[in-house]
């Protein structure tokens, strides 16, 4: 029985974990400030900057880019600087970039903003977690990636916040603005929605701040400081977290793992290859499931599954808001049960609602009906417009009586491809329109440049120009009740919360944990990559999936995956609850642990 920390180490512990949080909450908001700012950047960038589709996505992505390559070096600086001066990096990384971008006049600014502050996340997500695993003693490990986990839930729900307060703002203002002339009413609504976007990233700067202070005042990773031979630094910044007889005795296991020799202990090391890889397959299988493409458009999903479109965003909050409630009860489990249990019954909960909403998507999916041919004899001139009135739902062969109608066309000019939908009860009647300037892209630097190297992972606008438009496929069928659409959101309920008490938490234990010492840095930047690749990968597919296999196809590829992810966690995992780093190193060594 281990004795009482002090007051004293009950302070630093929880001052570690709060800073530790507030790293959550800043790579929560950096993936999630986007999505509330994006409405009204639009109109700033469209009609102030003039700047087309492609810039604005450049805009969207560039967080994403800016977090993968920080990612490839993030493990390298951690080990170059050490633990805590990565983080304070990283946390005055975010500070610069917020007014960057809320103070940008242009595209360049705004795009070297939105970059850095991916830089900023990408750091964030390699080196909290391995500063929690290095500093946290066994028993309190788990509390502080979960901690870490819940506080980026929260701030996923703070950044949705903001960005409903300018909504309202933005609201107020319009219907200010109504009973002034046309001219002015427009440049009075651009000009309210050019403030929300930037006031609701400047409300981002003040945990940006706290983070980076905070950070200053953290002890250094006992065992960076242990690994280059610094022993009395690594024993006082164990004993700001544990009793002198543990810290005497993880200083004592420090010890006796021998320092690395050079390329017999790289990377590639037989003796590190299977829990490397086996905290890949959990990281890759986490983003596998799809949640980060169902959480962005479960109003969509709602929607297609047949509820009303107001309920559906209210559908959107509850579900932030159980993702954010059952992190927090896996915070007081995670170290009770273990995470090979809580894994095990994550991964199960997701299979079996994954296959739920698949079934529910199926069974309305299979009575839609192809009208393919009838869409392209509609097309002229390799364009194509149509609107879902009366007389395109006659064309089309719906019977008068069969309710609202929903329409999905996916076409394509060469390698460009796109998918629309419209809906019969839409009172706008929008119009579906393809046309070759709107579809294909110009071509972009990252384009030319991978073709000069004879790679072409980027559509080739030149084999566009003279493609033909091709309707790859059309499906016209009815909108679901009310209740069917009640039964995909206690689906998504059931994966939401299931992936908060399971990988949501773990995952980041995993990367932390599995890990050996010696290629830990390093392991953890490479597995975070490949978490992030698939994450990148799925989001790029989920549109053009959806757009010709429907729903369906998306829940049973993410019900596979968890499949996968559960036999993995059942047989491949080890329970690593209580146990220190150096335990777990010594378990996949082939060692007698413990």
């Amino acid at each position: 029985m281990p004795s009482p920390l002090s007051a004293s180490s009950s302070r630093s512990t929880a001052y570690l974990l709060f800073i530790a949080g507030m790293g959550g909450l800043l790579y929560g908001i950096d993936v999630g400030i986007i999505a509330g700012a994006l409405p009204y950047l639009e109109s700033t960038a469209s009609l102030a900057w003039k700047l087309g589709a492609q810039e604005l996505s450049f805009i969207v992505a560039a967080v994403l880019l800016g977090s993968v390559l920080s990612s490839l070096f993030a493990g390298a600086l951690a080990d170059l600087v050490g633990r805590r001066a990565a983080m304070a990096l990283s946390g005055a990384l975010f500070v610069i970039s917020i007014p960057m971008i809320a103070l940008a006049d242009g595209y360049v600014p705004l795009l070297l903003g939105r970059l850095l502050q991916g830089v900023s996340g990408g750091l964030i997500g390699v080196i909290v977690p391995l500063y929690l695993a290095e500093c946290l003693h066994a028993r309190q490990r788990g509390r502080g990636a979960a901690l870490f986990q819940l506080l980026l839930t929260v701030g996923l729900v703070a950044a949705a916040v903001i960005g409903l307060i300018q909504a309202r703002s933005v609201e107020t203002a319009a219907q200010a603005a109504a009973a002034l002339p046309e001219q002015l009413r427009a440049a009075a609504v651009l000009s309210a929605k050019d403030h929300a976007w930037r006031a609701i990233f400047w409300m981002c700067l003040a945990p940006g701040i706290i983070f980076t202070a905070g950070c200053l005042l953290l002890a250094e990773s006992p065992r960076w400081l242990a690994r280059r031979g610094r022993q009395r630094e690594a024993r006082a910044a164990l004993l700001r977290t544990r009793n002198p007889a543990e810290a005497e005795q993880e200083l004592a296991d420090m010890q006796r793992v021998p320092v690395a020799r050079g390329a017999a202990d790289s990377l590639l090391s037989r003796r590190y290859m299977f829990p490397f890889l086996l905290a890949c397959l959990i990281l890759a299988c986490t983003q596998a499931t799809g949640i980060n493409s169902i959480l962005a458009y479960v109003v969509n999903i709602l929607d297609r599954a047949g509820l009303p479109g107001a309920t559906a965003n209210a559908a959107d909050v509850m579900l932030k808001l159980i993702n954010a409630l059952v992190t927090m009860l896996t915070v007081f489990l995670v170290d009770r049960l273990g995470r090979k249990s809580l894994l095990m019954l994550g991964s199960a909960g997701i299979v079996i609602a994954s296959l739920a909403a698949g079934l529910l998507f199926h069974d309305t999916e299979s009575r839609q009906r192809d009208v393919r041919t009838a869409v392209a004899n509609m097309a002229a001139g390799d364009s194509l417009a149509l609107r879902l009135d009366a007389a395109t739902l006659q064309r089309l062969g719906a019977a008068p009586d069969a309710g609202t109608q929903v329409l999905t066309v996916a076409y394509a000019y060469g390698p460009f491809t796109d998918v629309q939908t419209l809906r019969s009860d839409d009172p706008a009647l929008p119009l579906l329109q393809a046309k070759r300037a709107d579809a294909v892209q110009p071509d972009s630097v990252l384009g030319k440049a991978f073709r000069r190297l004879h790679l072409n992972p980027f559509p080739d606008p030149a084999a566009a120009n003279g493609a033909p438009l091709i309707i790859e496929s059309a499906r016209l069928g009815a909108l679901p009740p009310p209740e069917r659409g009640w039964l995909v959101a206690l689906a998504i309920a059931v994966f939401v919360a299931s992936f908060a008490v399971g990988p949501g938490v773990c995952v980041w234990l995993a990367l932390s944990e599995l890990m050996p010492t010696r290629i830990r840095s390093n392991g953890m930047s490479i597995a975070l990559l490949v978490n992030q690749f698939v994450s990148t990968a799925f989001a790029a597919l989920f549109l053009p999936i959806v757009g010709r296999h429907g729903y369906s196809a998306v829940f049973f590829f993410g019900a596979a995956c968890s499949v996968v992810y559960f036999l993995a966690a059942a047989f491949l995992l080890p329970e690593t609850r209580g146990k220190t780093l150096e335990e777990i190193e010594a378990y996949f060594a082939g060692a007698k642990a413990g």
